[in-house]
């Protein structure tokens, strides 16, 4: 059961509350749309850094354009990345189905992840390595399995143990507060339970992003995947500590620790506020247009682009797209150049159209990452 009527664990899922409302509330739709995929790039980033699968942002950058590279192991990295973003964003859009917590979904983002990676990620050895088992997307483990110090329940039991996390965590059943706190509860169950061969930390990363989302509290503009990677030690640290059994009788009413799985959702939430006032500070909009405005200045000096480029880029951060026709104005400059601007901005990837007579958008190429959001990578 996830621990309510903890007054601190209270307090701090409040604290999520507002501030991740106030980051949602500080960034135009359009522009949080658009720079949600540079998000989701992040994201696989750090959650296969946490698996031990260091993939660089501009490898990540080309398997999002189609091109891979010709070593095999970097070529299998891209791919995994790909499938990571690709899940990410349909649950970003509302594409994935049931609810976030619902047997379905898990079942959903194990298929939908693992049938997108390529044939050699898909045989996987036991601890001894004496048997490779083939990984099949959506299928629970027939086997049994340890992972550490953990020894995770019987395939067999894997079923009723799903069918009990869904009604525990049922969503509908908690407010916003109490659906907070349990999500750092759920994190840890799921990857108790162990429902997969493989895959199972993504998969229980990619069910908290839905799960965020569902509760009204995460978006496209933050991960905590992030957070995790970058306090690695604790994370696995204060999971296997909330896998122990209780410690005495004051220890909850279950075979497994109450107080390990407060000190687990304590961190998680932590991990998450932090992450939000991380994504907060680095897209204020004062400081991200002097950093847009800086990088814009040096490729002018460079011929890269034409003067008062920023004004355009600066008018698409506030007001998240501008029809075409409206960039001289915008800009100063009569049409031909004003066409000319626009052209070497859509040609530098600063800023995107879906269509010939689509409004202008900001695009957030991940080479420039760096330099309009520090510390991001």
């Amino acid at each position: 059961m996830p621990p309510l009527g903890n007054k601190k664990l209270e307090d701090l899922a409040s604290e999520l509350i507002a501030t991740a409302y106030g980051l949602n509330q500080s960034v135009h739709p359009i522009v949080r749309r658009e720079l949600g995929s540079l998000v989701r790039s992040m994201n696989c980033y750090y959650s296969n850094l946490i698996e031990g699968h260091r993939t660089l942002p501009t490898d990540i950058e080309k398997a999002l354009n189609n091109n891979f590279d010709d070593d095999e192991r970097t070529k299998n990295l891209q791919l995994e990345a790909l499938a990571h973003i690709k899940v990410q964003e349909k649950i970003d859009l509302d594409l994935a189905p049931g609810t976030a917590t619902s047997i379905e979904r898990i079942s959903w983002l194990h298929q939908e992840f693992v049938s997108q990676l390529p044939k050699s990620m898909l045989n996987i050895k036991n601890k001894e390595e004496t048997q490779v088992i083939e990984l099949i997307p959506g299928q629970y483990r027939d086997g049994n399995v340890i992972v550490g110090q953990h020894v995770a329940i019987s395939s067999i039991a894997i079923p009723s143990f799903l069918n009990r996390f869904e009604k525990v965590y049922d969503l509908a059943k908690l407010s916003t507060v109490n659906a907070a706190i349990a999500l750092g509860a759920s994190h840890h169950r799921l990857l108790w339970i162990h429902p997969f061969y493989d895959g199972n930390g993504r998969v229980s990363r990619l069910f908290s992003h839905g799960y965020l989302r569902q509760i009204g509290i995460g978006n496209s503009l933050w991960s905590v995947a992030r957070g995790l990677s970058r306090n690695i030690d604790d994370y696995k640290k204060l999971l296997a500590l909330a896998d122990s059994p209780r410690w005495n009788d004051l220890d909850g009413r279950g075979h497994l620790t109450t107080k390990g799985l407060i000190e687990f959702c304590d961190f998680f939430l932590n991990i998450c506020i932090d992450q939000v006032r991380f994504m907060s500070s680095i897209i204020e909009p004062d400081k991200i247009l002097n950093r847009m405005e800086i990088y814009v200045e040096e490729e002018v000096r460079c011929g890269n682009l034409l003067p008062n480029s920023f004004l355009l880029l600066k008018q698409l951060w506030l007001e998240g797209e501008i029809p075409k026709h409206q960039v001289p104005q915008v800009v100063g400059y009569k049409e031909r150049q004003a066409r000319t601007l626009q052209n070497k901005l859509i040609q530098s990837g600063l800023i995107i159209a879906d269509s010939i007579r689509s409004p202008l958008k900001l695009n957030f190429p991940i080479e420039i990452a760096e330099r309009y959001f520090p510390s991001l990578f």
